[in-house]
């Protein structure tokens, strides 16, 4: 499988997994509220997409799916490229928004 298959097989797998998860408008609305470097803050992203309402089933759904590896953890790699699994054109974390992630993962 070449990149673009892959890309195009990683993207529609999440969309479908999302499906009746996250809507269009909820992932929207989470991307608007940190458009440029150093505006995310994980727990407001969470609630405009609705993750603080989701069971715990759903969110561990999510998680696996933002576990690109399949390690069973989401590591910092993969924490700076977070807002991308939700559309292609997200901006990628900055270190001090991935660092600030990763950390309240391990108290959240």
């Amino acid at each position: 499988m070449n990149s673009s298959q892959y890309y195009f097989s990683f993207y529609s797998s999440f969309d479908m997994a999302l499906a009746g998860i996250l809507t269009e408008a909820e992932i929207a609305a989470g991307l608007q509220s940190c458009p440029a470097a150093g505006s995310f803050n994980y727990e407001t992203f969470f609630v405009k997409v609705g993750l603080n309402s989701k069971s715990k089933d759903q969110l561990t759904t999510v998680f696996a799916i933002l576990d690109q590896d399949k390690s069973g953890f989401t590591e910092e790699d993969e924490l700076e490229l977070f807002l991308q699994n939700f559309t292609a054109s997200a901006k990628a974390l900055t270190d001090a928004e991935t660092k600030a992630f990763l950390a309240a993962g391990g108290s959240d």
